[in-house]
C-alpha cells in the first residue's frame, strides 16, 4: 500500500495508508486486463468461430476495460466505506 502524507486537524501530517498510489492501479488494470482479454477471445471465438473476429473483439474490448477498471478503481479508493 502506498503511504500518502495527510494535513490533519491538529495541523501535523498523518499517513494514509489505505490508499493506492495510481500507478498500481494502472499495474493491476494491465494485469487483470490480459485475463479478461483472454476470456473474451475465447468466448468470441466460440460463438463467431472466426478468429480475426474475435481478436478484434478482444482488442476494442482490452482499451475500452482498461479504462473503466482505472476509473472504478479509483473511485473506490476514495470511498471511505469498509477501510
Amino acid at each position: 500500500m502506498g503511504i500518502i502524507q495527510l494535513k490533519g486537524e491538529n495541523g501535523n501530517f498523518t499517513e494514509d495508508q489505505h490508499s493506492e498510489k495510481p500507478m498500481r492501479s494502472i499495474v493491476k488494470s494491465i494485469s487483470w486486463r490480459m485475463v479478461g482479454t483472454m476470456d473474451t477471445i475465447i468466448i468470441s471465438y466460440l460463438v463467431t468461430g472466426t478468429l480475426a473476429m474475435a481478436f478484434s473483439i478482444g482488442a476494442v474490448e482490452l482499451v475500452t476495460k482498461m479504462l473503466l477498471y482505472f476509473f472504478h478503481e479509483r473511485l473506490w479508493n476514495s470511498i471511505k466505506w469498509g477501510k
